[in-house]
């Protein structure tokens, strides 16, 4: 089983969690791939202290036209019934509207994760068209419905465009009710501790954003930070590591890992290199097996191959999971 390079070291009372897989008699292996995951760069207009990607204005890693159509090509081959686009900011790459385009008719579900200010720069808001036509899923990161939480998270003065952004989404059909629309909402604690009860902050949010703002949209996703990147950075900082570590692991649930993401998921870099989820590609750690490019890869990963582990896992599978 692949590990992470050792981003952390050994904590008191932490246990690693390969050893805790293996003192509990269990295993983490692929199932069936049925996502697409392609992180398409790390350019991004924010600077979020909990970036686990550490994406930000001065990031030049981005998609270009070649690897774009090298995923085209697989997913003509391979079928996947969602495709998930990811960044940094996929709005600020340049051929975003192509690979919308050629990937829509080739899946069931497109998503894009949108951190919502990059989209309304003036010369994207044709994007929210483009995104309309083709019934792409929107999850717009929207961290808390506290001002002071949002821009700690976020930087000063975010909250208000991201406020508008979801005004004009709204206004376009995406989140309404009645609408085969949808726009869901992801938020992650401001701090070293683990989130709340989903289904009581999802109420929660939907009461604030109706109530301040009268936005509104169809789910919230709520999980824990991953201690990889700018947070992993803030944690060694702030002196917050171990014991942040250790709620983590206290927390783990070894049911969560059934439906763990990174069991039928594969990640796809903006150069088309493979990983089991976008955590291993912030911790550098790639597939296993003889394929690393989505080029070479001419069917699903192969059913129960190893997936790489590290001690950012516990991120995702404390208390309910991060499935």
């Amino acid at each position: 089983m692949n590990k992470q390079p050792d981003l952390f070291p050994p904590l008191s009372g932490v246990q690693r969690f390969s050893a805790r897989l293996a003192d509990n008699g269990l295993t983490l292996t692929r199932g069936q791939a049925t996502t697409l995951q392609l992180n398409t760069g790390l350019l991004c207009d924010l600077c979020c202290r909990h970036c686990h990607l550490e994406a930000g204005p001065e990031r030049s890693e981005l998609m270009g036209r070649k690897t774009m159509e090298q995923i085209i090509a697989h997913v003509r081959r391979v079928h996947y019934q969602t495709i998930d686009i990811t960044g940094g900011a996929p709005e600020l790459v340049p051929d975003l509207p192509y690979l919308i385009e050629q990937l829509s008719p080739l899946t069931e579900r497109l998503m894009l994760r949108t951190n919502l200010t990059a989209l309304s720069r003036p010369d994207k808001r044709e994007l929210i068209e483009l995104f309309k036509q083709h019934k792409v899923v929107l999850v717009a990161s929207f961290p808390a419905t506290n001002a002071g939480q949002f821009d700690a998270q976020r930087g000063k003065g975010v909250l208000d465009s991201a406020v508008t952004m979801l005004r004009q989404l709204n206004d376009a059909g995406f989140g309404m009710p009645d609408s085969d629309l949808q726009l869901d909402l992801v938020a992650n604690p401001s701090g070293a501790f683990l989130p709340s009860d989903q289904q009581q902050t999802e109420k929660k949010f939907k009461r604030d954003l109706a109530r301040k703002w009268g936005v509104e949209f169809n789910q919230l996703y709520i999980f824990a930070n991953m201690p990889l990147g700018r947070f992993l950075h803030w944690l060694h900082q702030t002196d917050n590591l171990h014991n942040y570590m250790a709620k983590l692991a206290d927390g783990f649930n070894p049911s969560t890992l059934e439906g763990l993401m990174c069991r039928n998921q594969l990640s796809v870099d903006w150069n088309g290199y493979l990983y089991d989820c976008d955590f291993n590609l912030a911790a550098n750690v790639p597939l296993s097996g003889p394929v690393t490019h989505i080029s070479d890869l001419n069917d699903h990963p192969e059913r129960g191959m190893a997936v790489a582990v590290g001690e950012h896992c516990y991120a995702c599978t404390a208390g309910s999971g991060f499935t």
